[in-house]
């Protein structure tokens, strides 16, 4: 199990309870459990080297569990699979909510973009926030929500710095790079199984 250390024993324990905190070693796979290639982009940020990976996994499946069970995904982080019948409102968030949450408004078209910053990031957390407020709105949602599909909460398990999912795709990155992420909205927000508005 990757440590929670930083993390109130509260919030893990509830993460351990509800969601269940290990997730297997990752392998990408498709439908025929074949291993799915990765496509890797290298760009520069600020003169360093950032690298983001956008993958495609297997469909995992989308079958609504007891929210006392477990849940257990083959991405990290998570881009289909059981869960739980409540969905997670679209909005951002200051502390972890349950995958089995989270995966749910992903069937639903959402993207969630999460965080693992130990140490804080403000100024990215700042710029991720005005990257979601600066997207278009969808026209499925925009007239009901007012807003898009998008999660954004901090993940004390997720082994790199930032990352986002959709319906059986990732992207995972060390920094937050806004094209990249706007690429990744372009490509995979709103193809989940349904669309559901409402929070």
């Amino acid at each position: 199990m990757r440590s929670t250390a930083p993390w109130p024993a509260a919030v893990v324990s509830a993460l351990a309870l509800l969601a269940g905190c290990e997730r297997p070693p990752l392998s990408p796979v498709d439908a025929s459990g074949g291993a799915l290639d990765a496509p890797v982009e290298s760009i520069s940020i600020d003169g360093g080297q950032c690298t983001t990976t956008v993958q495609q996994h297997a469909d995992e499946g989308a079958v609504h569990i007891s929210c006392t069970k477990p849940t257990d995904y083959l991405t990290d982080p998570p881009s289909s699979g059981n869960h739980y019948n409540c969905w997670a409102a679209y909005q951002t968030y200051t502390a972890p909510i349950p995958w089995g949450n989270v995966v749910h408004s992903l069937e639903h078209g959402a993207m969630v973009i999460v965080y693992n910053c130990p140490e804080g990031c403000a100024d990215d957390l700042a710029n991720i926030q005005a990257f979601i407020d600066g997207l278009p709105l969808d026209k499925d949602c925009a007239p009901s929500l007012g807003r898009n599909r998008i999660i954004l909460m901090p993940d004390p398990m997720l082994d790199v710095r930032f990352a986002a999912s959709a319906w059986t795709w990732t992207l995972r990155a060390d920094c937050f790079d806004p094209g990249a992420f706007r690429q990744f909205f372009n490509d995979h927000y709103d193809h989940g199984r349904e669309v559901i508005c409402s929070n």
